[in-house]
């Protein structure tokens, strides 16, 4: 599979959200608002993770992180979920197995108040599944993650065991201006993302879900690199 470099995939209709602000925004071509979020605990990180989430992307701007899922495992109560977020643009994973590439486009939009990231993994059968968000600075935790629809999650940001933690902190759906909260059974249940430096210049993005009465339903490991431009 191949990361196509001068075209991103225009963003479903319905995940446009207002254009948030936040004190830590970038300054000087460095991007600050992750850093300030993390607060003191961003000097525990190593020093190639402060680096990445530090780069300021001006409009239209985009780095590429190419690599390859390792493994997904879903639950049956998993499978279910996966298949009910189609309603919202498919943005947990479909299909247990790994060992198949992964593409990582991430660009800048100060129209939307943050950065639109766009996943392309290939599948063992059929087309690839593009999975499309915007990360947005703002909200009461500071970080908001729109997928399709106005649906949204509040994400807290954290460092554990000198990893970038990314946890879901309640659902929404913002509609014609007017925010409502989702009730957990409308929800997958706690997603967490949780980005570690690896060895020999890699990186891994590790993904999981804890529904409220099913468990650990999905997990999903994958590896990557930068794409030197």
């Amino acid at each position: 599979m191949r990361a196509e470099r001068n075209r991103l995939t225009p963003i479903p209709s319905g995940t446009d959200s207002p254009t948030f602000t936040s004190p830590g925004a970038s300054a000087g071509g460095v991007e600050t608002r992750f850093a300030a979020l993390a607060g003191d605990a961003w000097t525990r990180l190593p020093a190639p993770i402060r680096r990445r989430f530090s780069r300021h992307l001006a409009e239209g701007r985009r780095i590429v992180y190419l690599g390859e899922v390792a493994a997904t495992h879903l639950t049956m109560v998993g499978r279910l979920i996966a298949q009910l977020a189609r309603l919202v643009g498919a943005p947990l994973p479909l299909e247990a197995g790994g060992c198949l590439p992964v593409a990582v486009i991430v660009t800048g939009s100060e129209r939307l108040g943050g950065q639109v990231w766009t996943r392309i993994y290939d599948r063992a059968r059929g087309f690839p599944q593009v999975i499309q968000s915007v990360k947005c600075f703002g909200g009461a935790t500071g970080l908001e993650e729109i997928v399709a629809r106005g649906v949204g999650m509040r994400l807290k940001l954290s460092v554990r065991d000198r990893a970038l933690v990314f946890r879901s902190a309640g659902y929404f759906i913002r509609c014609l201006g007017v925010e409502l909260p989702l009730p957990d059974w409308l929800t997958p249940g706690v997603l967490e993302v949780v980005h570690r430096e690896e060895a020999a210049g890699r990186f891994s993005f590790s993904l999981s879900v804890t529904h409220s009465w099913a468990g650990h339903v999905i997990d999903q490991r994958a590896f990557f690199r930068e794409e030197q431009s």
